[in-house]
């Protein structure tokens, strides 16, 4: 999947292609028709691999009926019950029995989530190693601290990349948090249907759940959490990949020149030119996302009855947008911090300018407590940087 609007955009791959929504769907299909059969609800011969039902000419139709409908389940069923009825008429009859739309199509996107939330965390494991080992090189290396964008004090490099690893660190809880459950309520969240056929609630959707590895629930048709507990997680994400690359295009600047880009993107017009492409592409996710998140705390929001009048159709694209969009993110933040550039020698040169300015805070408070100023003029710089790189180590302790 590829995207003009969103430069980078392949780099999400298959995650929430609309054939990957669709496959998640017809799985929900299949791991359903066999817990009615392994209940003794449906008939053995109710089971059926539904794969390969699909055909690309089937494709108008599904667009078609996907409208009709207001979602795409209504018109998956009837083209996979349609398909089944002559050879399978077990499974035609026993398709999506006891289900409604929205436990089809948010279990789906629960699998998609659980997927792409696993592919973020991996790309956040190399991100933290690159950035420990960035911050411990960079242990001792002083520079200017800047406070509202003016020379404060002298701080060093390796606390700077402690903080941004930080930010990742906690990122990656937020994520490890997450919780993504089955939905099967039934009509209206009741799971009556359920109860008509002689199951029992509560065991088929815990066995929906394991089959399918993912949380059993109490049906959660207008209590939107998961979903935007996930946006926020994201979100978490593109906040502490925005601080990684503000910081990259503010001392990349030519001016500064602190650290830059390993491979700078050209310019139409300017041949020499090198911008700072992957920091730019960085921080026009952690401009977005935000929004994203919040249309989906608006759709959560204005939830009503027992399924959402509008509310819980605009959830789907949104999500799409928010996770794709993270997961370019989190590749490009990626490659950011594994190839930037440090050039310690302008950071020395920078505070060797400044040094009467930026050690008057030191040199005050040494006064007034009666003493001559300390050499390390750092504070606990090496010891906070110390810390984070331990969190790290911890929290990835044993991971492949």
């Amino acid at each position: 999947m590829t995207d003009d609007f969103w430069p980078g955009d392949h780099r999400a791959g298959d995650h929430f292609t609309q054939e990957t929504f669709r496959q998640a769907m017809i799985a929900v299909e299949v791991v359903w028709l066999d817990t009615l059969a392994r209940h003794g609800i449906a008939p053995a011969a109710a089971r059926a691999d539904l794969g390969g039902l699909i055909e690309p000419y089937h494709e108008e139709y599904l667009v078609e009926e996907t409208e009709a409908g207001g979602n795409p389940v209504i018109g998956l069923v009837n083209l996979l019950r349609s398909a089944l009825e002559d050879e399978q008429p077990a499974a035609a009859t026993w398709l999506h029995r006891g289900l409604t739309s929205q436990d089809v199509l948010d279990t789906a996107v629960m699998l998609m989530a659980q997927d792409a939330v696993g592919q973020l965390q991996a790309e956040i494991r190399g991100q933290a190693e690159r950035l420990a080992a960035l911050a411990l090189a960079h242990r001792g290396t002083v520079m200017v601290g800047r406070t509202l964008t003016q020379h404060a004090v002298p701080t060093t490099f390796g606390l700077k990349v402690a903080q941004w690893l930080t930010g990742v660190l906690d990122a990656y809880d937020a994520l490890g948090a997450l919780s993504f459950p089955v939905q099967v309520g039934g009509a209206a969240g009741t799971v009556a249907a359920l109860a008509e056929l002689g199951g029992d609630p509560t065991t088929l959707i815990a066995d929906v759940g394991r089959q399918l590895g993912l949380d059993p629930a109490v049906p959660w048709h207008t209590v939107r959490t998961p979903v935007t507990r996930l946006a926020d997680a994201l979100v978490a994400c593109t906040d502490a990949w925005g601080h990684l690359a503000s910081d990259v295009l503010a001392l990349s600047r030519p001016e500064i020149g602190e650290v830059s880009e390993g491979a700078g993107g050209g310019s139409s017009t300017m041949p020499d030119k090198h911008n700072p492409v992957l920091s730019v592409l960085v921080r026009r996710a952690a401009l977005t996302t935000p929004q994203l998140a919040a249309t989906l705390h608006l759709t959560a929001a204005l939830q009503v009855d027992e399924r959402a009048d509008g509310a819980w159709h605009a959830e789907w694209a949104t999500l799409r947008d928010l996770v794709r969009r993270t997961l370019v993110a989190a590749s490009h933040a990626f490659d950011l911090a594994a190839e930037l550039q440090v050039h310690a020698d302008r950071m020395t040169a920078t505070l060797g300018a400044a040094r009467n300015t930026v050690l008057a805070e030191q040199k005050k408070m040494a006064e007034l407590a009666g003493h001559t100023p300390t050499a390390a003029y750092v504070g606990e710089a090496g010891t906070f940087v110390d810390a984070a790189v331990d969190r790290a180590r911890r929290t990835f302790a044993g991971s492949a």
